[in-house]
């Protein structure tokens, strides 16, 4: 009897063909829907004309987008790391003028609010101070129904629109084929995406910048990003641009600090927030909005509703309205940090969308992910996502539903239930949407007036203090020589040469390579003009603000000098001198300040009066990256360290990290052991030196001396920063 053939010889060969069907190679393809239609664009979501709002009815934009969202569970896809805390927001300056939204009407009016901070890339385990945006995230629990404030620290994005988000994502995340490298963006992929991508050079800047790698989730300012409309009880509509500014000022850490703290407190971040909280230094922030007037929507030589832009301070003054105050911990991480669902299409009446093409997608994107994230259409019922203002509807059911609704009705309209629950009018606090004229063609395209990608590029770059700018040039440097693919590198160096030729010229300098004379073009990748999808060719539009002090962290003149919060550590040693321990220590608290005690063993030490100090962290379980600035009292005990590795390697980071050091007494002689001993006499402001244990004006210098942050002009004279 014949026997049925097959090709393969044992089981293991057809195992192996049925894992071969399975594989993708896009390779010489065109690009198709998951249900195989030949996609035409894939840069542009469909809208009612090119500056109109992107249309429902886009089933390509909606594929793409759910399928990206349900990609990851239960984790968040993007911003899982994070850390939050309860506070309060209180009106001080009411703007009923502009809006009718009910928590902004009377001054000393206090909303309750959780705020979420995160990184943006990582996974929940990577460390909390990775190269990258920062999540500014603020629920607020009105009386009205909730409203999100769902930010960034950074006031512009990569991509002008949503459809692009998936790309963007999967070209930062860990490459698929090794799942390497977790929470960076130094590697092939994400650079690949950003040389072809004209549109991320302005958002490059920032993210290159120290505001990528902030001190503190404190200390850094937060975003919209988007233009929103204000709309007031006269249904007259305003745009706003939405910013938080930090009472603390804004600070960042050094790059080489940055990879340091990793590694001694991947956590770094969360215990900050934390113990700031938990220690009564409540964090703080200013609400300011800057208010455009609908008849100015056009004024501008940048586009409103281009997420790649920014309005100037210069142009438009940010107005403050409140305050946010943070004064409370959770209680527990994953009931509220963790499942946490912030959304920014949860206004109330008087806030309003616009037709931002990023928005638009994001309006859609956030219920659905919630759905896959927390399982279920009742994560508004989970105790932190939930109203304080009493939630009646008709919707039933669904799994994991906690609401016990009572009666016969679940419908509308009806009789049986009164016709209940009923509907608001719009002067009874109804939300009704702003009755924006729409009349365009459906198209896949994008406005002219997103065309420019550098000018303000180059006005971020130009508003940078030398250090600032130095920063930058080593971030890109870094992160381009992680690059394996050279082309990769040269179109890089394209793109940066039309925000800044020096700049373009010193990465190029540190990567061996030649600037190109003419960078390459977006369409010299497999995008034939015709297939631009209405997408224009990158440009630069002259800006009408050369220079923006707002835009530089160092040079930023809004923020009062203040230590409050800041921790210094004390170097101490059997035989340290006692008065001058307590002295500091007391003068620090009265600043709000912390001292914390440092010696090469813990428990405790025995002081020059034969008292005893206890020992907050050894030199084995700290570092210098962990604090703000080094005390270094008089007493004998402290010469011996002068032999010990660790001293000198704590050091000599604190003073490359520009972080102010102060010694006393004999302590000066622990310093000659240091690799910047030459450098004490040379007039560096941040060494404190107080010859005389009992010279009262030193704690007031150290502390004057602290309230500068960094000296940075020490980076001039450290080749190796």
């Amino acid at each position: 009897m014949k026997q049925n053939s097959t090709p393969f010889n044992n089981d293991q060969e057809a195992k192996q063909r049925d894992l071969s069907l399975n594989k993708s190679d896009g390779t010489n393809k065109p690009l198709t829907t998951n249900q195989g239609v030949k996609v035409n664009d894939d840069n542009n979501s469909l809208k009612a004309g090119e500056r109109g709002p992107s249309l429902l009815e886009d089933f390509i934009l909606r594929e793409k987008i759910t399928h990206f969202d349900h990609e990851r569970i239960p984790e968040r896809i993007v911003h899982a790391r994070g850390s939050g805390a309860h506070g309060y927001f209180e009106v001080t300056n009411p703007i009923p003028q502009f809006t009718k939204a009910g928590f902004l009407q009377e001054v000393g009016q206090r909303t309750p609010v959780f705020t979420r901070f995160s990184t943006v890339a990582g996974s929940r385990g990577s460390t909390d101070m990775a190269r990258d945006v920062r999540g500014f995230s603020v629920k607020f629990y009105t009386q009205d129904g909730i409203y999100d404030f769902v930010g960034n620290n950074i006031p512009v994005f990569f991509i002008q629109d949503a459809t692009k988000f998936p790309d963007l994502i999967h070209a930062v995340k860990p490459e698929p084929h090794n799942e390497m490298p977790q929470a960076a963006s130094a590697h092939d992929t994400f650079w690949d995406f950003i040389s072809l991508m004209p549109e991320s050079a302005h958002m490059i800047m920032w993210v290159m910048s120290d505001r990528a790698i902030p001190r503190s989730y404190r200390m850094m300012e937060g975003f919209g990003v988007h233009t929103f409309r204000f709309i007031n009880e006269q249904n007259e509509s305003h745009f706003v641009k939405i910013h938080w500014k930090p009472k603390l000022g804004t600070h960042a850490v050094v790059w080489d600090e940055a990879l340091k703290i990793s590694g001694n407190d991947p956590d770094f971040h969360r215990r900050d927030l934390w113990e700031a909280i938990d220690m009564g230094n409540f964090p703080e922030w200013e609400m300011g909005v800057q208010i455009v007037p609908e008849a100015d929507e056009h004024k501008f030589e940048f586009d409103l509703l281009d997420p790649t832009k920014m309005i100037p301070e210069e142009l438009v003054p940010v107005t403050i309205i409140g305050k946010m105050v943070l004064n409370r911990n959770p209680d527990n991480f994953f009931a509220e940090t963790e499942q946490v669902a912030f959304h920014p299409g949860h206004v109330v009446p008087g806030i309003d969308f616009t037709n931002d093409p990023l928005l638009q997608g994001r309006l859609f994107s956030y219920t659905d992910t919630q759905l896959s994230r927390l399982g279920s259409p009742n994560f508004h019922e989970i105790p932190i996502n939930r109203s304080i203002s009493p939630t009646h509807n008709n919707q039933r059911d669904g799994h994991m539903r906690q609401e016990i609704n009572v009666g016969r009705v679940s419908y509308s309209p009806n009789s049986l239930g009164g016709d209940c629950p009923y509907q608001s009018r719009i002067a009874d606090g109804g939300f009704a949407s702003y009755n924006e004229r729409v009349d365009a063609h459906k198209v896949r395209g994008r406005s002219e007036s997103f065309s420019d990608h550098f000018g303000q590029a180059k006005l971020f770059f130009n508003s940078q203090t030398q250090t600032e700018k130095d920063h930058i040039i080593r971030a890109l440097r870094f992160e381009l020589g992680k690059v394996e693919t050279m082309a990769i590198r040269v179109r890089m160096l394209g793109i940066l040469s039309q925000i800044n030729t020096e700049l373009a010229q010193k990465v190029a300098d540190g990567l061996r390579l030649v600037v190109p004379a003419s960078p390459e073009q977006p369409m010299n990748h497999g995008v034939s003009p015709e297939n631009l999808g209405g997408e224009q060719e990158p440009k630069s539009v002259p800006s009408s603000v050369e220079f923006s002090q707002a835009l530089s962290m160092i040079n930023n003149p809004t923020v009062t000098p203040t230590i409050a919060s800041r921790k210094v550590a004390i170097i101490c040693a059997d035989g340290v001198d006692e008065q001058a321990v307590l002295d500091m220590k007391m003068a620090l608290l009265k600043e709000s300040a912390k001292g914390c005690l440092i010696a090469p063993y813990l428990g405790k030490v025995i002081t020059d009066k034969g008292g005893e100090m206890p020992v907050d962290f050894s030199f084995l379980t700290s570092s210098s990256v962990l604090f703000d600035a080094v005390y270094i009292p008089g007493g004998q005990g402290l010469n011996e360290l002068s032999q010990d590795a660790d001293v000198m390697d704590f050091l000599n980071d604190a003073y490359r990290h520009c972080k102010v050091i102060g010694v006393q007494g004999q302590g000066i002689e622990l310093l000659s052991g240091t690799s910047f001993a030459n450098k004490i006499d040379n007039g560096d402001e941040g060494i404190v030196i107080g010859a005389d244990t009992e010279n009262t004006d030193f704690a007031a210098n150290f502390i004057a001396a602290m309230g500068n942050h960094r000296f940075w002009s020490r980076e001039a004279g450290l080749s190796n920063n």
